[in-house]
C-alpha cells in the first residue's frame, strides 16, 4: 500500500491493495515500475522477491525506490515479509500476514513500520475481491494511521486483467489530502507466465492530490514443476 513518496509498500507490482495469495516456494519475480504525476512528482521502483521455507513459505521482497518529491530526490528501501495463513478457493476468503518498513537509504533511518492483513475472496475462476486492513506508524511524524485498501480483480480474456482500487489512511493529519481516499485502475497484459506489463492511473497515489500514470513490469522465475503463479493473476 502506498503511503507517501517514500514508504510505498508493493502489493501487486504497482497496485496497491494486496492479495492473500503468495507465489510458489522457491519461486522469484522481478518487479519493476515507473511512475509521473502532473505535479511533476516521479518514482522508479525495483523490487525483487522470493519464496522461501521458514517452516512454511514466506515470501521475502526489499523494494527500492527512488522518487522526486516537491523537488527534491531520495531512496527508500524497503523490506517485507507476507505468509498466507489460509488458502484462496473460489467461494471462500483466503487470509494472509505481512510487515514491512521503509528505511532511508542514505541515513539508514527507519522512517515508517507496516504491518497488514489482507483477504481475498474469489467469485470465480475470473473475478476477486482483495480486501486490506493494517496499521502504519509513519516516524518522520511519529504518528499512527489505520489503514485499509479494496480492490476488484477480473480476468477478462487469458492476455487481459482489469484491476480498480480504492485504498488509504485514517489518523491524524494537518494535510488533508494524506487522508483522503487513494484510487487506482489499470490494465494488465500477460501473455505468457513468465512476463506481464501493467498500464495504472491513479489519483492521490502518494497523498499529494495529484494524477499519477504508471508503467510496470513483471519478470517471474519459477521451479519447472510449479503451478501457475497465481499472486498476481486469476
Amino acid at each position: 500500500m502506498l503511503v507517501g513518496p517514500g514508504s510505498a509498500f508493493a502489493a501487486n507490482g504497482a497496485y496497491a491493495v494486496d492479495a492473500a495469495d503468495i507465489s510458489d516456494l522457491n519461486s522469484c519475480k522481478v518487479e519493476s515500475w515507473l511512475s509521473a504525476a502532473t505535479n511533476t512528482d516521479f518514482s522508479a521502483v525495483a523490487n525483487p522477491s522470493c519464496v522461501v521455507e521458514i517452516t512454511r513459505p514466506v515470501e521475502l521482497s526489499v523494494m527500492t525506490n527512488r522518487y522526486r518529491s516537491d523537488g527534491d530526490w531520495s531512496t527508500s528501501l524497503a523490506p517485507k515479509a507476507k505468509i498466507n495463513l489460509i488458502p484462496t478457493g473460489i467461494g471462500k476468503f483466503g487470509v494472509s500476514a505481512l510487515a514491512s518498513g521503509t528505511f532511508d537509504a542514505l541515513t539508514g533511518q527507519n522512517t515508517a513500520i507496516f504491518a497488514e492483513i489482507p483477504a481475498t475472496y474469489r467469485l470465480s475462476e475470473v473475478m476477486r475481491i482483495n480486501l486490506n486492513a493494517g496499521w502504519l506508524w509513519d516516524r518522520t511524524v511519529d504518528r499512527h494511521y489505520f489503514t485499509y485498501g479494496v480492490g476488484f480483480d477480473w480476468k477478462l480474456t487469458d492476455l487481459f486483467q482489469y484491476t480498480i482500487e480504492m485504498y488509504g489512511q485514517a489518523g491524524p493529519s494537518e494535510i488533508r489530502s494524506v487522508v483522503q481516499p487513494k484510487f487506482q485502475t489499470g490494465i494488465r497484459y500477460r501473455p505468457n507466465e513468465i512476463f506481464s506489463v501493467d498500464l495504472i492511473y491513479g489519483h492521490n497515489i502518494t497523498g499529494e492530490n495529484a494524477d499519477w500514470i504508471t508503467l510496470g513490469t513483471t519478470v517471474r522465475f519459477q521451479p519447472t514443476d510449479s503451478k501457475p503463479d497465481r499472486s498476481g493473476h486469476l
